[in-house]
C-alpha cells in the first residue's frame, strides 16, 4: 500500500453501517509480508525470466512490463535473421542482466504485495516453469539457425574457392598460380578449420578437381609445361594436412617424374648446352629426385639411342647440325648425375671427331669457305692425332683461297699427291714485309716468304718493269716442285712496314717441261689513299728463266 494508507484489522468502514471494505490491491510497506508470499515471489521472477514480462503484467506494473518487452524487441531486432556469428556479446550479456534484475525486481514486489483477483501462486510457478521453455526453445532454434547461416556461408566460400580455380584454369601455370594459391587456401581453411562442416565434407572433390585443373598440360601431354604444376602440386603436403588432402598428397610424383623424362629427352641435343635447353636440366632433376623411377631408368638407353641416330645421320645431308646435336648429347651427359649417364659422354666425343670433318667438308662443298676454314683449323687443331689431319689443314687452306678466289673452291684437294713429273716453282719476294703464299690445285700447301732487306714500294707503272731485278740483291725465295695441273694461289702480306698491303689471288695452268718463277711486291696506293685494282701478270712458262710473275 502507498505511504499514508491503513490498514483496518477491525473489519468496519467509515461509514458506521458494519460493512467490511474491501482488501487494499498491495502489501502494506512495512509489517510482515502477506501470506503466500514466497510462492507469489517465485512465479514472478519466473514470468520475468520469460523475457515477456508476465511477472509485472500480474503484478499489474505495466511500465516495468514494457521495460521487459522493449528488451526483447531489441534483441529479437539485433538476432533475426540468424548470422553466423551469432547475437553480439555485449547486447546477449546486456538482455540477460535485464531478465535478472527483472526477475529479483518481480519477486521483490510480489513478495511485498498482496495480488488482487483470482491469481494462485501455485498455478503461476508452474506457468513460469512452461514459460521459461519459451526463451530456451528461442535459444535452440536460434542457434540451430546460425548453424545453418554458417554453413551456408562456408559453402559461399567453397563456391569463391571453385570460382578462383575455373578463372585461373584458363591461364598459363605462371600468371594463374597466385589465384590458385587463394583457392587453395579457402579449401585447406575450410578442411582444417571446419572439418565437420557440410562444405568441409565437398573440400575432397574440389581439392581433386583443383588438381585437375593445375595439371590439366599434363593430361594434353605437354610435358614441358606440366613441369612446373606438378612441381607446384608436389609442395602441397608441406602447407596442407595431409588428411586433407589424402591420396593426392603422393600422385604428383609419377606424373612429374614421366614429364621431367618426356620433356628433357624431346630438348636433347637441343641449342644452348648448359642452360636447360638441351634437356638437361628436366633430366638432371628426374635422376636426383626420383632416382628409383621407372622414368629416370629410361634416361641412359635414349641418350645412347639418340647419340647413336646422329652418329648415322652424320653421313648424311646434313652433318653439321647432327654434329652440333652430338656435341649438345655429349655436354649433357656429362653433366647429369648417374655414371650410367656419364660414360655415354664418351661415345658422343667420338662421334664428334667424325662429326666436325664432315661438317668441315660439307661447308666447303656448300662454298661457305669462311666457315669450313674455321671448322677444318679447329678439327687439326684439336684432334692432331688423327689421320685426317693434313687433309683437313689442304681444305681449310683451299677454302681461305676459295674466299678470295671463288674458283679455288670447285673441287676438293685431292687426298693423295699424285705422281709423276714435278715442274719447279721459285717465289722471290721484293716487298719490304713477310708474305705468305698459299696454293692448292693437284696439290695444296702454304710457304713464308721472309720480308726482303732494302726493298721499297713501285709505283703502279715500276713495277712490273723493276721488281726483283735489282742487281746483286738475294731476294727471299721458296721453291715449289708441282705436279701438272690449275693452281690457284693466294698471297698474304705481313704487317709491319706494309701494314695496310691487301692479300690478293692469282691462278694459273703448271705444264709439263716448264720452269716458273713469279714475283710479289707492294705498289703505293693512290693519293687519294684508295686501293688500286689488282692487275696481277700471269705467271708465264718459259724454258728459263721464268718472266716476270704476279705484282702487287
Amino acid at each position: 500500500m502507498e505511504s499514508g494508507d491503513r490498514y483496518d484489522v477491525a473489519g468496519y468502514g467509515s461509514g458506521g453501517d458494519g460493512a467490511v471494505p474491501p482488501p487494499p490491491s498491495h502489501a502494506p510497506s512495512v509489517g510482515p509480508p502477506p501470506p503466500g508470499a514466497p510462492l507469489r515471489a517465485a512465479a514472478a521472477a519466473l514470468l520475468n525470466l520469460t523475457g515477456l514480462g508476465l511477472g509485472y503484467a500480474l503484478l499489474g506494473r505495466w511500465g516495468r512490463a514494457a521495460v521487459c518487452w522493449a528488451a526483447t524487441a531489441v534483441l529479437l531486432w539485433v538476432a533475426l535473421p540468424a548470422d553466423p556469428d551469432g547475437v553480439p556479446a555485449g547486447v546477449l550479456v546486456g538482455y540477460l542482466l535485464v531478465l535478472v534484475l527483472a526477475a529479483v525486481d518481480g519477486g521483490r514486489i510480489a513478495r511485498r504485495s498482496a495480488v488482487g483477483g483470482a491469481w494462485r501462486p501455485g498455478l503461476a510457478v508452474g506457468l513460469g516453469v512452461v514459460l521459461l521453455a519459451v526463451p530456451a526453445g528461442g535459444a535452440v532454434v536460434y542457434g540451430s539457425a546460425r548453424d545453418e547461416a554458417r554453413e551456408q556461408m562456408l559453402l559461399e566460400r567453397l563456391e569463391s574457392g571453385d570460382e578462383r580455380v575455373a578463372t585461373a584454369s584458363g591461364q598459363p601455370f605462371e600468371a594463374a598460380k597466385g589465384e590458385y594459391g587463394k583457392a587453395l587456401d579457402v579449401y585447406r581453411a575450410l578442411g582444417e578449420d571446419h572439418p565437420g562442416s557440410r562444405a568441409a565434407k565437398l573440400v575432397p572433390g574440389r581439392l581433386k578437381a583443383y588438381y585437375d585443373a593445375v595439371s590439366a598440360p599434363y593430361a594434353k601431354k605437354r610435358h614441358c609445361e606440366a613441369v612446373a604444376p606438378l612441381t607446384y602440386l608436389r609442395t602441397l603436403p608441406d602447407s596442407v594436412d595431409k588428411k586433407v588432402l589424402g591420396e593426392l598428397a603422393a600422385w604428383p610424383d609419377t606424373p612429374l617424374a614421366e614429364s621431367l623424362y618426356a620433356c628433357g629427352v624431346s630438348r636433347l641435343g637441343g641449342a644452348g648446352s648448359g642452360s636447360g635447353g638441351d634437356g638437361g636440366t628436366e633430366l638432371g632433376e628426374l635422376l636426383r629426385t626420383f632416382p628409383e623411377s621407372a622414368s629416370a631408368r629410361r634416361v641412359a638407353p635414349a641418350i645412347d639411342e639418340r647419340i647413336k641416330d646422329q652418329v648415322t645421320a652424320l653421313k648424311g645431308a646434313e652433318p653439321c647440325t647432327a654434329t652440333e646435336v652430338l656435341r649438345g648429347l655429349g655436354a649433357t651427359a656429362s653433366r647429369l648425375p648417374d655414371d650410367s649417364v656419364k660414360k655415354l659422354s664418351a661415345d658422343a666425343d667420338e662421334g664428334l671427331v667424325d662429326g666436325v670433318y664432315a661438317c668441315g667438308v660439307d661447308q666447303f662443298k656448300d662454298e661457305k669457305f669462311g666457315a669450313a676454314r674455321t671448322t677444318l683449323t679447329d678439327f687439326a687443331r684439336t684432334y692432331k692425332s688423327d689421320g685426317r689431319v693434313r687433309q683437313a689443314r689442304n681444305i681449310a687452306i683451299a677454302a681461305e683461297i676459295a674466299d678470295d678466289r671463288p674458283a679455288a673452291g670447285k673441287r676438293l684437294p685431292p687426298s693423295k699427291r699424285p705422281g709423276g713429273a714435278r715442274m719447279e716453282l721459285v717465289i722471290s719476294n721484293d716487298a719490304p714485309n713477310t708474305v705468305e703464299v698459299l696454293y692448292t690445285g693437284p696439290v695444296t700447301g702454304t710457304v713464308t716468304l721472309r720480308a726482303c732487306a732494302g726493298c721499297e714500294r713501285y709505283s703502279a707503272s715500276e713495277g712490273p718493269r723493276r721488281a726483283c731485278k735489282a742487281s746483286g740483291r738475294n731476294y727471299p725465295k721458296a721453291r715449289l716442285q708441282l705436279p701438272a695441273g690449275e693452281y690457284h694461289f693466294l698471297y698474304k702480306h705481313g704487317t709491319g712496314a706494309a701494314a695496310r698491303v691487301d692479300s690478293y689471288s692469282s691462278g694459273t695452268r703448271v705444264q709439263p717441261g716448264y720452269t716458273y718463277t713469279s714475283c710479289t711486291y707492294v705498289i703505293e696506293r693512290s693519293p687519294f689513299d684508295l686501293d688500286l685494282p689488282l692487275l696481277p701478270d700471269p705467271i708465264q712458262p718459259v724454258v728459263s728463266p721464268w718472266g716476270a710473275g704476279s705484282s702487287r
